[in-house]
Order: structure tokens, then C-alpha cells, then sequence
């Protein structure tokens, strides 16, 4: 078993409705930043999650579609620069040229995960020096990612705020310590929108043992019927026979 003592520390930080859906659709037109601040009974308390998300660790993982989905490759006002550094993972890319300029104005540090070897940010490196490559030749290894960024980059702590297909890798490698949750009082419902956590469906009584228990450390009640919950992961899952 890996030495999870080597790697950074992680947190899975999300906001999500009461049925668990961190998208209002399954269209990439759809997402809970723009469309939560037009839905009466769910804008009014919104504000809270940002407040909350400003305490969250100075390092901050993400992918790439997620960023393109937030407009950063066609946003054109200049950012105002960040003291919190992004880990974005992309390899198809989502991200443009333009996109990756953005992110590289806007945050302390760009940490660009691939493994595209032509991925627009190869390109930028030489021009913004806060832009770092962290490449992988076939697969990225998420244990040696939180590794390589606590070892060589000094993050001792990480906040996950990934899309479900990849919250579910992180989860089913033992790879997140605590889960922050600000649930939003709506119900979005659908089969194909995006979960907290998505990925491969367990399949047999064997997959069980993937289920990873939570031991409840805060329960929040906000204002305007929101909920923040904290959670620690139970590293082990014991199954009865």
C-alpha cells in the first residue's frame, strides 16, 4: 500500500443540490456558478459557498473542462491576480492558448497536468514563469501528482474541486482525506447530470468494498436554507459477510 504520509492532504470541496448534483444539466451550457444566481429561493444564499471557498487550502485542483466551462478561454477583461495556485488537469485540451493566458494572469501558480505533449501551455511556459508542466507520458498517476506536489511544490494541502467522473478516481484510490459540502436548497434531478461523485457504477457485492464511510465532523445550518457539511474520510471499509 502507497505511504499516503508522502502526499499532500486533500479535501473534496463541492457545492451540490439536495439529490447531489454539482451541474444544473447535462449540457457544458449549464452551470451551478451562472445558473444558481438566477434561480429565486437559491441566489439569495449563494454567497455563502464563495465566502466559504476563500478559507479553502492555496492550492486548488481542477480540469481543464471545468475552466473552459467558466469561460476562462473567451473571458476578455484582465483577471485580478490570485494568491491561490491552480492544479488543472487537461489532456484533450479544453483549454485554448487563450484560456491557458488567463488562468497564468489570474492565479500565483499554473500547475498544468497532461499528457497531451502538444497542449497549448508548452508554448506559454516560456513567457509567464508561473506556468509549470507536470507531464505524464501515458496516464496521469493521481498518487504521484498529490506526491510530486507536496514533495517538489510544498502542498501540504489540496482542495479538490473536480467533476464527478474524477471525483470518483480520487475516491476509489483512497486519495481524499476530508469532503467539505455546501448543499443548495434545490432539487435538480436527471440521469446524465453531473454527480458529486460519478464514474463506473459498482456492479457486485465484491465492489462493496469501494464504499468509502464518512465520520461527521460539522453540520452548518446557513441562512437561506443552506447546509454545510464536513466529513472525514474512514480510511478503511470493512464489510460484513
Amino acid at each position: 500500500m502507497k505511504n499516503q504520509e508522502k502526499r499532500a492532504e486533500t479535501t473534496l470541496f463541492l457545492i451540490e443540490s439536495l439529490d447531489g448534483k454539482i451541474s444544473t444539466g447535462d449540457s457544458d451550457d449549464l452551470d451551478v456558478d451562472l445558473d444558481f444566481k438566477r434561480i429565486h429561493g437559491v441566489k439569495e444564499g449563494l454567497h455563502q459557498y464563495y465566502e466559504i471557498e476563500k478559507t479553502t487550502d492555496p492550492f486548488s485542483f481542477n480540469t481543464g473542462r471545468v475552466m473552459a466551462k467558466i469561460g476562462v478561454n473567451t473571458r476578455k477583461k484582465e483577471p485580478t491576480k490570485m494568491g491561490c495556485s491552480f492544479i488543472i488537469l487537461d489532456n484533450k485540451p479544453h483549454l485554448t492558448e487563450r484560456g491557458v493566458e488567463y488562468l497564468a494572469k489570474w492565479v500565483k501558480v499554473l500547475y498544468l497536468v497532461t499528457t497531451n505533449n502538444e497542449h497549448p501551455a508548452f508554448k506559454l511556459r516560456s513567457k509567464h514563469k508561473n506556468i509549470v508542466i507536470i507531464y505524464y507520458e501515458k496516464k496521469v498517476d493521481l498518487y504521484d501528482l498529490l506526491y510530486k506536489m507536496k514533495s517538489q511544490y510544498g502542498a501540504e494541502k489540496i482542495t479538490i474541486q473536480s467533476g464527478g467522473t474524477i471525483n470518483s478516481s480520487w475516491i476509489r484510490q483512497g486519495l481524499i482525506d476530508h469532503v467539505s459540502i455546501v448543499i443548495a436548497p434545490c432539487l435538480i434531478g436527471g440521469k446524465d447530470t453531473q454527480s458529486l461523485i460519478g464514474g463506473e457504477s459498482l456492479h457486485n457485492e465484491e465492489d462493496l468494498k469501494k464504499i468509502k464511510s464518512l465520520k461527521l465532523v460539522k453540520c452548518e445550518v446557513l441562512e437561506n436554507s443552506y447546509v454545510h457539511l464536513s466529513y472525514d474520510l474512514i480510511k478503511e471499509t470493512i464489510v460484513e459477510v
